[in-house]
């Protein structure tokens, strides 16, 4: 029964508004030519979509029906600052281009300089999700030409004109951060995934290899306590006894520093990617600092990863070219992933080869390179490169290898999402660089290049 009386009173309350609109579009008093414009902006709004295709349609309409130049001014996001967007006879505006001085915000409308300027201004969040009492935003304004004195009834048919700007414009800006506010979150789960869920599993066959000698440990304590009880027991015996219990002490204590990285390096990962400044921006925001890249980033992983490459017998080949320590200013969580992801493609992809002097080689490599001038005159950059050695990749597969989703042909037999070098390629152009394949005498090189920030 309560439903039915809510449903019953929000009916009369519908009704109620459309017959006070009947008597607002009475008391408007627009002319045809008027209701005609309205008409077209809102059936032309329906059809193109794009925030580009709006802009024209916002000032167009009034050139085709009034025969008077408008141009739209809306507020930046970033910098807060009016820019000419759109004018009916100048077309779409670069970005960045900065309203004159005559155009400034404000909730009233004013006439200056030949031109009338209308507020593009709305009432959107209700009071519930927006505790203000002034729910108002101003996106921007309407300048339209005049070069005669507008009556009084013009300006008021601007106003509302304006304001169905303001409307559709709110909601059309609203939907493209919605879509990119579910783009961001869906790379951001498969990052998660990726780089926290799937490493986590391990901590599951560390603690079964914990669980495995502990039970050897309580094994060997009960035989050592049968020995003494019989007695029968000689030097021998308990030495070696001795020495096993000290291995599987010396296992265990390994064991549980191993554990501490990997928890480390989780932790690491998952600061880096559930920070609250992602979510209310909507795209991965840089927590930068200067660090040593190789003692804080490129040594924890190599620690990480150590045990993978031994068992599967790759030499980890350090550098001569990173004795002289170069600070550079970057996100030491989101760059450690890229380091990351590298060593764990290295541990799934790299295979022996015959090296130049007839010998096997299965190894990693990582070092740099300083690049002057790389960015441009007095910009140097560094070049950091992960070297694994094996087939190289194709053409097609050296020019896709960085793309969403992409996986190379010897990848079947490894799991894998091909997310890891696209996650990769975000977080190094992020900070300014760039992220690169090339091929080698003796196997694959993985790079990224970084802007060194002197400041």
């Amino acid at each position: 029964m309560e439903k039915i009386n809510t449903d019953y009173k929000c009916l009369i309350e519908v009704k109620k508004r459309i017959d006070q609109k009947k008597a607002d579009y009475e008391r408007y008093n627009f002319s045809p030519v008027q209701n005609d414009i309205l008409k077209t902006f809102f059936d032309l709004a329906q059809e193109y979509t794009s925030l580009e295709e709006f802009y024209l349609i916002s000032v167009v309409v009034l050139q085709e029906y009034m025969g008077v130049a408008a141009k739209l001014y809306l507020v930046n996001d970033a910098t807060h600052e009016l820019e000419f967007v759109c004018g009916s006879a100048e077309g779409l505006q670069i970005a960045n281009a900065k309203a004159p001085a005559h155009i400034r915000l404000n909730e009233e409308m004013y006439a200056a300089d030949g031109v009338f300027v209308v507020p593009i201004f709305t009432r959107m969040l209700p009071s519930d999700i927006q505790p203000s009492q002034d729910n108002a935003t101003l996106q921007g304004m309407l300048e339209v030409e005049a070069p005669q004195k507008l009556t009084e009834q013009e300006k008021f048919f601007l106003g509302k004109f304006a304001n169905r700007i303001a409307f559709n414009l709110y909601n059309r800006r609203i939907f493209v951060q919605n879509i990119k506010h579910l783009k961001f979150i869906n790379t951001l789960v498969m990052d998660i995934e990726h780089n926290v869920i799937i490493p986590n599993m391990y901590f599951k066959h560390l603690f079964n290899r914990i669980r495995f000698k502990i039970r050897d440990v309580a094994a060997l304590e009960k035989k050592m306590n049968d020995m003494q009880n019989t007695m029968h027991s000689n030097c021998n015996s308990c030495d070696g006894m001795i020495r096993q219990v000290s291995e599987l002490h010396q296992d265990l204590v390994d064991y549980h520093q191993e554990m501490l990285r990997h928890h480390n390096n989780c932790s690491l990962f998952l600061e880096s990617l559930f920070r609250r400044d992602h979510f209310e921006k909507g795209y991965l925001v840089l927590r930068s600092r200067k660090c040593f890249v190789e003692k804080e980033i490129i040594f924890p992983q190599l620690e990480h990863f150590a045990r993978r490459f031994e068992a599967q017998g790759i030499t980890i080949e350090k550098p001569a070219d990173m004795a002289e320590p170069i600070p550079l200013r970057v996100d030491i969580g989101l760059l450690s992933q890229v380091y990351a992801n590298y060593f764990s493609n290295a541990v799934k992809y790299t295979e022996e080869i015959i090296n130049h002097a007839g010998l096997p080689r299965k190894a990693v490599a990582y070092g740099r390179k300083l690049l002057p001038d790389y960015f441009g005159i007095g910009k140097p950059g560094v070049k950091f490169n992960v070297f694994s050695t094996g087939p190289h990749l194709d053409q097609e597969e050296s020019d896709a290898v960085f793309t969403e989703g992409f996986r190379g042909k010897n990848s079947m037999r490894q799991n894998g999402t091909g997310h890891g070098l696209a996650f990769v390629r975000q977080v190094v152009e992020m900070h300014g660089g760039e992220a690169g394949y090339e091929a080698t005498e003796e196997g694959n090189n993985f790079f990224f290049i970084l802007p060194v920030d002197e400041r």
